[in-house]
């Protein structure tokens, strides 16, 4: 986190350098030597943050980064007041007048001017930092007995999950058994199968009741049992695995210490080379580690197994090389085993496994905020049970259920194994995660909202070649198959973007973190004790007296919650009370304006409305020149692009505006008349319209960096294709009722960055034809409702790229013409990694069903 904030800040400096090349030559030199000196101290954070996180530190170092990070925070604060004071200028006098001024003004520049004194005051401890560092020798390995500090032994807190009691295995019976025989089973060549799965959710637990099960070890001429870990010694981790297969030969095991690595692996291919061997991997953190060890396994035709357990989903699919091989997700329990596991744990002694009446609905809340975490079940039942059974216990447990994740000895494994997870990820990841503190517990996320927050906040960096929404998009996949994010399916199904959420115990330790690092603060209604230097407020429930608790705030981003009021008197208050404001998310809270105020947020990169009331936006939005996001989607505000509303003028002023989150009409039955904008914001990234067209805008074709489009109900009977098939950038399509004709056609070498398109509710639709090299880095398709639509999408075998295709309320033939068994249009969509159906027969939910699975075939026979 500290290595984010000084980028960020040296980013800044940059900048400042760039644009205000003609500030007063000594100020420029101390701007260069600060930031020079930032620079040179990054390279030390790495190190410093990574031993921090690891507990190898002393409280010099710690203070040290935390000072670090506050500096980083006073920089930012200094550069943005300045560039606030010369756009402040800039406005009350005009820019003409501004510019014939600023030579003059600039070089009566004395060093003893505000900026300047900041600027030497900063210096100065920017420079204390440095030589404390120096001084004190922090990466010096004798700074810990030169401070006094004391070495704390490190006890692995996975060690538990490997002596888990018969009584706790719940859940995983079937699993357990499947994999026995797939261990014990004929095939002869060795193949691996990999267990992939969140911390605490019964990997380890698994492989272990596996390992030792009495069928397996009389199977197998050797077995190994090898935990990784993150920070493994590949040398050390096959000098074990050489003494376990070796054992009693002691001759063998003492040679074992001169022999280096190259020497290790072929010794273990030349033993195994004549075993049927199993070996488990237990806890793989890099695929670097899985390309080495492989090679002291080898591919000996005689039924060897090798179980590796990850969290991460990337690994589990790169030790996946042959059609042998699998990766099996191991999924939380299901409600109705959590209840029985904790039950069994938390009653066990005295009332033989069963609730009592008095404690089932704290208990059934306990179990929820467990989600079927196998080990975090076993250990607050554990916890739990040596309490006494009467509901004012329990309820201070469950109220304190985050303190005592942080020192209650019983639950401090949890918060340990989960946090293993945090600290695993590079520092461009950490803050994206942490992100997911702000908001409240349960909360779910559009990738859409996320990605736009990132961005404002600075957390993506460019890539060659890639928008900063595809890296945002890179990042957040990269999370989710790390096992700390989570997809949430909500019940609209039909909604542009899904919805992500982390686990309520993730939720609960990266609070923590967040307050630790001065990342974000929560505000509760009954809490409103404020620390006065978290960077982010994040106001959950209560009324306007919150306002009183950030009087000195440095926030750069407010999130509001559950407010049940928000009058504009508060408004005008939070604007004059915090100016160098970025991020102001209003969704959801209940306001009918926005004062005019707000224009005097100049660096204010993210404004959402959405789901508010307000009308109308003010003309002071058109001086929010940093402004990149303005979501006001499902707001009765005037839709921005009509030349008789006076918005229009905004956007062409706010001219960095990249997203337009909705652009829409009152009712259903007005008709929009976008045809009159004569110059469209060029920086637009987003534009989502919503309202019947008579015609498509003929200036959406202009807009060069549209990465997602999306056209509601917008009944075009001109096929659309036609006008947006050049853009250059558009990622993502969404046509939901935006289109009345019968046939959708994507010509030759058209849409050629497009990776998701979305056809919903196309009621004439018939056919949809695909040419080659139409659609090449097309990833996701999804099609539904469209009953008019007969057959698969011709040309649709052609996209190499595809991987997922989705299908919704498609008629009874079209399911069955994709089927393998004699479905006519299989071959168009077998080479398709995943194709599923969301179907409703007689009436139920829908259900998701992937091809070819019996259930679908069957009860579209019947």
């Amino acid at each position: 986190m500290t290595e984010t904030a000084v980028t960020l800040v040296i980013n800044k400096l940059f900048q400042l350098l760039v644009q205000e090349a003609s500030l007063l030559s000594s100020v420029h030199r101390e701007i260069v030597g600060i930031r020079d000196e930032l620079e040179s101290i990054k390279c030390f954070l790495k190190d410093a943050e990574a031993r921090t996180e690891k507990g190898d530190i002393h409280d010099g170092l710690k203070t040290w980064v935390k000072q670090v990070r506050e500096a980083a925070y006073h920089i930012e604060d200094v550069i943005d007041e300045y560039v606030l004071h010369i756009a402040q200028q800039r406005h009350e006098e005009g820019f003409a007048a501004f510019l014939h001024k600023i030579g003059s003004l600039l070089k009566k520049l004395k060093p003893n001017h505000e900026i300047a004194t900041k600027i030497q005051d900063i210096k100065i401890l920017v420079r204390e930092i440095k030589e404390r560092s120096e001084r004190y020798r922090f990466n010096s390995s004798e700074q810990s007995s030169r401070s006094g500090a004391t070495n704390v032994t490190w006890h692995d807190p996975r060690v538990g999950s490997l002596f888990i009691e018969d009584d706790e295995v719940v859940g995983i019976e079937s699993t357990r058994d499947e994999f026995i025989s797939w261990l014990v089973g004929r095939a002869s060549r060795r193949s691996v199968i990999s267990v992939v799965g969140m911390g605490r959710i019964g990997k380890t637990t698994l492989a272990k009741k596996v390992y030792e099960n009495d069928s397996v070890k009389g199977h197998f001429d050797c077995r190994v049992w090898i935990t990784v870990s993150q920070s493994y010694n590949m040398q050390k981790i096959l000098m074990t695995m050489t003494k376990q297969v070796y054992q009693a030969k002691e001759r063998a095991q003492g040679e074992i210490y001169l022999m280096e690595e190259t020497m290790l692996i072929s010794q273990l291919r030349e033993y195994l080379h004549q075993k049927k061997y199993v070996v488990v991997l237990d806890d793989v953190w890099k695929t670097e580690f899985w390309e080495v060890v492989k090679h002291a396994l080898p591919c000996n035709n005689r039924g060897s197994r090798i179980v590796i357990t990850t969290r991460s989903d990337h690994i589990g699919a790169s030790c996946k090389e042959s059609s042998s091989d699998q990766v099996h997700r191991l999924q939380p329990l299901s409600q109705e085993k959590a209840w029985e596991l904790f039950s069994r744990k938390a009653f066990h002694s005295e009332l033989q496994g069963c609730c009592p009446r008095e404690l089932v609905r704290l208990s059934l809340d306990i179990v929820r905020r467990c989600e079927g975490l196998p080990l975090a079940l076993v250990a607050i039942g554990g916890l739990l049970s040596t309490k006494e059974k009467i509901p004012l216990e329990w309820q201070k447990l469950h109220n304190s259920l985050s303190s005592e994740l942080e020192s209650n000895p019983h639950l401090t494994s949890i918060t340990k194994i989960l946090t293993l997870s945090y600290h695993d990820l590079p520092y461009y990841l950490k803050s994206c995660f942490l992100y997911f503190s702000i908001f409240p517990e349960d909360y779910s996320i559009t990738d859409s909202r996320l990605f736009r927050l990132w961005i404002a906040e600075g957390y993506i960096k460019g890539k060659k070649g890639k928008t900063l929404e595809e890296v945002g998009e890179e990042n957040l996949i990269e999370l989710i198959h790390r096992n700390l994010v989570q997809v949430s399916l909500g019940e609209n199904d039909y909604e542009v973007c899904k919805k992500y959420r982390i686990h309520d115990l993730l939720h609960e330790i990266i609070l923590s973190k967040a307050g630790e690092l001065n990342f974000c603060q929560i505000l509760e209604a009954d809490d409103l004790s404020f620390i006065g230097k978290s960077r982010c407020l994040s106001i959950h429930g209560g009324r306007e007296n919150v306002l009183e608790t950030i009087e000195y705030s440095q926030a750069r981003s407010i999130f509001l919650f559950n407010i049940n009021e928000l009058t504009r008197s508060f408004m005008v208050k939070l604007f004059k009370k915090l100016r160098l404001l970025k991020v102001l998310d209003f969704q959801d809270a209940p306001i009918a304006c926005l004062p005019e105020e707000v224009g005097n947020l100049f660096h204010l990169k993210y404004l959402s409305l959405r789901n508010t009331k307000v009308k109308l936006l003010p003309k002071s939005v058109g001086r929010l020149q940093n402004l990149q996001t303005l979501n006001i989607l499902d707001t009765p505000t005037q839709t921005l692009v009509e030349a008789n509303h006076q918005e229009v003028g905004l956007i062409k002023e706010a001219g960095k505006v990249e997203a337009i989150e909705d652009v829409g009409s009152i009712s259903e039955d007005e008709i929009l008349d976008l045809q009159s904008l004569s110059s469209p914001p060029q920086y637009l990234e987003q534009l989502i319209i919503r309202g019947q067209l008579e015609k498509f805008p003929n200036w959406i074709p202009e807009l060069q960096n549209l990465v997602t489009l999306g056209l509601y109900f917008s009944g075009l009977m001109e096929d659309p294709l036609k006008c947006i098939q050049a853009l250059p950038n558009l990622i993502n399509l969404f046509l939901n009722q935006g289109y009345g004709g019968e046939q959708l056609h994507f010509k030759e070498d058209s849409f050629r960055k497009l990776k998701k398109l979305t056809l919903r509710n196309l009621v004439r639709l018939k056919m949809v034809k695909i040419e080659r090299r139409a659609l090449p880095l097309l990833e996701q398709l999804e099609i539904g409702p469209c009953l008019q639509l007969k057959e698969v999408p011709s040309g649709i075998q052609l996209l190499k790229n595809l991987q997922t295709l989705d299908f919704s309320e498609i008629c009874r033939e079209f399911a069955l013409s994709m089927q393998p068994d004699g479905g006519q249009d299989y071959w168009k969509v077998k080479n398709i990694t995943t194709v599923r159906f969301k179907y409703r027969i007689k009436g139920e939910q829908y259900q998701m069903y992937k091809l070819g699975v019996s259930d679908l075939l069957e009860r579209l026979r019947e």
